[in-house]
């Protein structure tokens, strides 16, 4: 089994339960709290990590500048998703909200230049399909 295989699959598990959980605390709290009480609880993590390793943060400013607008993206996008979320059928708004790999591929193939192949192009086509088709 590859190394990363094992943090991914994690990260799989959390985010199924990121999306559960988002529709659990719009049905009983609004979307702007529920975004501000899912930035503590992301927050409460970030300290947990601070407090159990040893880390000395990185200093090259064009990484930090991407990291910040990391986190402006995240941020936004959580503030459409709850409100999505608050107001849709989770299944459809979680499928579509989980198709943002579509936008990094595009962004990647024009600005890093990455290569997409012809089998990705038609799994892109898929992906498109399933919008279509995850909005009824």
């Amino acid at each position: 089994m590859t190394t990363w295989f094992p943090a991914a699959f994690l990260s799989l598990l959390s985010f199924g339960l990121w999306g559960l959980f988002t529709k659990l605390s719009v049905m009983h709290i609004d979307s702007k709290s529920a975004m501000i009480f899912q930035t503590i609880g992301v927050v409460v993590i970030g300290l947990i990590m601070l407090s159990t390793m040893s880390f000395k943060p990185a200093t090259d400013t064009k990484g930090i500048f991407y990291a910040l607008l990391t986190g402006a993206a995240y941020g936004v996008g959580c503030l459409f998703y709850f409100f999505a979320a608050s107001k849709g059928k989770i299944i459809t708004v979680v499928t579509l909200t989980a198709l943002y790999p579509l936008i990094t591929i595009l962004l990647a193939y024009i600005f890093l230049k990455e290569a997409v192949h012809l089998k990705q192009w038609l799994g892109i086509g898929l992906a498109l399909v399933a919008i279509i088709l995850m909005s009824y």
